[in-house]
């Protein structure tokens, strides 16, 4: 700020030469003159000494304005003089403090070597700064921040210590608590799932010769519908309520809560009773909970496994347990299931073909659509195709629909690869100059997924507007089982808003589901597609023969087309075409085929003018793939 006290400057020199000179000089005027340099050399004296004066002011009242404690001490660490922050953290008054050893306030929590440690540094450096426990007037111990400097003569040696310090009780507090909520699950104050993994680690470190350690992780089936029905408010008290529970019943172990609806249990035990342990433990949380009044039964789910059988690393056992949880939700759920080897081998297949099924569907060049024709039995005229998902794996070649379809429902990707298919199958049908295929509708597969998770209306209409298509030239395909899915909605509603726009609807796989004859009644489809289960043993199953007579029967008197699927033999066309069906595709016909292969096969049609099919496809006739 400004030079500190001196008076060695020259107006104070020549002032004081002026005055020794003055009793000397006889002149009256040269007298007058060194008497003027006296007086400046005064002023600029007393003015120092006034800047020193405000200085200390200044000095003073910064200390005493200080938030953090100030403590003078002389070179032996007896207190010379606190400032008021000192007495408001510590409780002590100026007084009582005054001559008092420092070292007196320290708790006791430092040992010996702290204070060596703390001495050699301070006489080393003149500085020292750190954490330091202190104890307060009444006896209470708080954390401090101190910094202590040395303030040294001119000869080097210390003459005093200036102690500047803060109170950080409220800073520990926080960070004991961010690291309580870095291990702690908030909502039921159990271990969450990174104290868990510090609880398995440490638990199979000390783990002694003979004992086990059981793990169980348990899923709250259908949690979701919970807090859709009852509100989040009323699911977190459950979710509270549930882990209260749970820790309760297994005293003696761990209890945490992985996330969601999902909470694990560990224990070290001599015992072999895993299974009975793991469903005594899940009967337990079978009992109703009680939730505003209301009893309410949870479905429960349990993944299990034991080290060090099933492994002895923290890391391994997690992944088994969630292996051995999804295995069970996978056979439907409400059951325990424990860890095996075969598990973890059909889980890593699924996850490296889950990773290439994302490449193939980001890159498109793995994936193609290959046509099935549908024909007439009657004149054996090409009607229609079935555009089929292929997968040509580049390292394991063509994939079946069957070993990836449910893969992409459920992890998400069915929207995608839905969008995908119907963006492919109007780019071809737009590519087609043929005139046999100018007009030929081509049927897609529609899933549950796509109609819940994708916006599939928009999807078909931007396609068809993209290549110039009429809607009747896009079919969408159907099972029983979309129909009958709550997801997808008003599925009446939608199917109507389909046939609207132009498209015609089939009902795939009829037969196999579960829908009723009083809702197909109402249903707006076009033509019911009979499941090749019903066509394989024609014409000598009885039983196939009254279901495929029955069908045709009734989809005549509905009004509605029929289809056959799966069609392999002259005997079983001559059935269907005198049972009354009047479409059908599969190998008697022809295979699924790429789309070059198709043009050509349309072209052929039309060019032999064959009324015998059979004789002529039989060039196209393929293994199924």
């Amino acid at each position: 700020m400004w030079p500190s006290l001196s008076f060695n400057r020259p107006l104070v020199w020549m002032g004081l030469v002026a005055f020794s000179a003055s009793a000397w000089l006889p002149n009256p005027g040269l007298r007058i003159a060194c008497l003027g340099l006296v007086l400046l050399a005064a002023l600029d004296a007393w003015r120092q000494v006034r800047l020193e004066c405000l200085r200390s002011r200044l000095a003073q009242q910064v200390m005493l304005q200080s938030a953090d404690a100030v403590m003078i001490t002389d070179a032996g660490f007896r207190i010379l003089a606190v400032n008021p922050a000192f007495s408001e953290i510590t409780g002590y008054a100026a007084d009582e403090v005054q001559g008092l050893n420092a070292a007196n306030l320290a708790a006791s929590r430092h040992d010996t070597a702290f204070f060596a440690r703390f001495h050699q540094r301070l006489q080393s450096t003149g500085r020292w700064e750190g954490e330091m426990w202190q104890r307060r007037r009444s006896g209470e111990e708080f954390p401090e921040w101190l910094s202590i400097c040395a303030v040294t003569a001119a000869n080097g040696r210390v003459q005093h210590l200036v102690g500047v310090f803060s109170d950080i009780s409220l800073h520990k507090a926080r960070e004991q608590d961010l690291r309580r909520i870095g291990r702690e699950d908030p909502l039921t104050g159990l271990p969450n799932r990174r104290r868990l993994n510090e609880l398995l680690a440490s638990r199979l470190r000390h783990m002694r010769a003979g004992e086990n350690l059981d793990l169980a992780l348990i899923d709250i089936r259908g949690f979701k519908d919970i807090n859709d029905a009852m509100g989040v408010d009323v699911g977190d008290r459950l979710l509270a309520r549930f882990g209260k529970r749970l820790a309760c019943h297994v005293a003696g172990g761990v209890v945490g809560r992985m996330g969601g609806d999902e909470f694990m249990v560990l224990r070290t035990t001599t015992y072999e009773d895993h299974e009975s342990w793991v469903e005594d433990v899940r009967r337990h949380l079978l009992e109703p909970f009680s939730v505003d009044g209301v009893p309410l039964r949870l479905g429960i789910t349990v993944g299990s496994c034991r080290a060090p059988e099933d492994g002895s690393d923290h890391g391994v056992l997690f992944q088994r347990l969630e292996s051995a949880l999804c295995s069970a939700q996978r056979l439907g759920g409400n059951q325990s299931l424990r860890f095996r080897p075969a598990l973890n081998v059909e889980s890593v297949p699924d996850l490296g073909l889950l990773n290439d099924l994302r490449t193939a569907l980001t890159s498109g060049d793995q994936l193609e659509l290959h046509y099935q024709p549908q024909h007439r039995l009657g004149d054996g005229e090409l009607v229609g195709a079935e555009a089929l998902l292929r997968w040509r794996h580049p390292q394991q070649g063509m994939i079946p629909p069957d070993a990836f379809i449910g893969l992409a429902e459920r992890h998400g990707l069915m929207a995608s690869l839905g969008s995908w298919v119907i963006s492919q199958a109007a780019a071809q049908l737009a590519h087609w100059h043929s005139p046999e295929l100018t007009e030929l509708p081509v049927w897609i597969n529609i899933s549950a997924m796509q109609l819940f998770q994708g916006n599939l209306e928009s999807t078909l209409s931007s396609a068809l507007h993209r290549h110039g298509l009429p809607a009747y030239r896009l079919g969408v395909e159907l099972t029983e089982s979309v129909l009958l899915d709550e997801r997808a909605g008003d599925i009446v509603g939608r199917l109507q808003g389909l046939r609207r726009s132009g498209h015609p609807v089939a009902l795939d796989d009829f037969g196999t589901g579960y829908s009723s004859l009083g809702y197909l009644k109402h249903l707006p489809v076009d033509k019911l597609k009979l499941d090749r289960a019903f066509v394989q043993a024609l014409p000598e199953d009885p039983a196939d023969v009254a279901i495929v007579d029955a069908v045709v029967s009734m989809a005549s008197g509905l009004g509605l087309q029929v289809i056959a699927e799966g069609v392999e033999s002259r005997e079983q066309r001559d059935h269907l075409l005198q049972a009354g069906c009047q479409l059908a595709q599969g190998y008697f016909y022809a295979a699924p085929m790429p789309a070059e292969e198709f043009e050509r096969y349309g072209a052929q049609l039309v060019a032999h003018k064959r009324t015998d099919l059979s004789g002529s496809m039989a060039m196209y006739e393929a293994s199924p793939s």
